[in-house]
């Protein structure tokens, strides 16, 4: 029984390993092994005694009845709108980028909650959900905008049972943490906008992102929650990454960082644009600006 407790533990790390090495922010893990995989934190990442490596689970669990919450106009009549950007590194991005369409609304604010080299995936690492509570307690928000994943592309631990990525005992790991999560946030009468990843330029990376984007769109759709792609937004018109793309003068932009994953601050704009008009409109603010007073 040890032998092969052993050999899975073994699959497992090396698993991780390999999950690391095509995040990009693996490179902060791995320079942190006894983060990951030494001391009280391993024992965090085996599987409980004869535990199988991917027990069936079904992909599709039934939705969460979510609260509900404050319609976003009543929230600015009684004095403003208050909005966090949760997620990884990518999420950094697009709070700047939402930070800058929303400046010129007077009631509205933006924070970032994000922090590099999280995920949904390792939360023996970081508990995003443990995390959001505390950071919910101290600073209440009305609005949470989502953007998980680059760092996702690893097996999950949930119980005891070690889910390979993409298998199907994934798919409903991953799927259980995003109800968690929303589920977290609508009790806290915080209105969820969950944002897509965008085109990646490694082929195997960026079918491991759409994997994750189905995940996530499927949850919303069940969870009738926003789901704001990006795809089509950071494709060329092949449907294909392209670093440079037209912006909305017709020119040619640089849109990626040179990693093929991250965005140029162009880049970051053009995907956080549609949330800010999405927010905008939700809330009644996609008017004429009021004149100054």
């Amino acid at each position: 029984m040890r032998a092969g407790i052993n050999a899975l533990t073994l699959v497992f790390v090396i698993g991780v390993a390999a999950g690391l090495a095509l995040t990009p922010d693996g490179r902060h893990w791995l320079r942190n092994p006894t983060v990951m995989l030494g001391g009280e934190a391993n024992a965090s990442v085996q599987p409980a005694s004869g535990a199988p490596a991917s027990a069936p689970v079904p992909i599709a669990s039934p939705a969460p009845v979510l609260a509900a919450v404050t319609p976003l106009p009543d929230r600015l009549a009684k004095g403003g709108l208050r909005v966090g950007v949760f997620g990884d590194s990518m999420a950094d991005g697009l709070y700047a980028g939402l930070y800058r369409d929303l400046r010129d609304q007077p009631k509205v604010t933006v924070s970032k909650f994000s922090e590099v080299s999280t995920g949904l995936s390792r939360y023996d690492y970081v508990d995003i959900q443990a995390k959001t509570r505390r950071q919910l307690d101290e600073q209440p928000i009305d609005v949470a905008v989502i953007l998980f994943g680059t760092n996702d592309a690893q097996g999950i631990n949930l119980e005891g049972t070690i889910h390979v990525f993409g298998s199907d005992g994934w798919k409903a790991a991953y799927g259980k943490r995003i109800d968690d999560l929303v589920t977290l946030l609508r009790s806290r009468d915080v209105a969820v906008y969950w944002v897509g990843l965008p085109r990646m330029k490694g082929e195997r990376f960026d079918a491991r992102m759409g994997l994750i984007n189905e995940v996530v769109e499927a949850r919303m759709k069940a969870l009738n929650v926003p789901f704001i792609e990006t795809l089509s937004a950071t494709s060329n018109g092949n449907g294909e990454y392209e670093a440079y793309l037209a912006n909305d003068e017709g020119r040619r932009t640089l849109m990626r960082a040179n990693d093929g994953i991250h965005m140029s601050m162009a880049g970051y704009l053009r995907i956080s644009r549609p949330v800010a008009d999405r927010l905008k409109r939700d809330a009644g603010l996609d008017g004429p600006a009021a004149p100054a007073v």
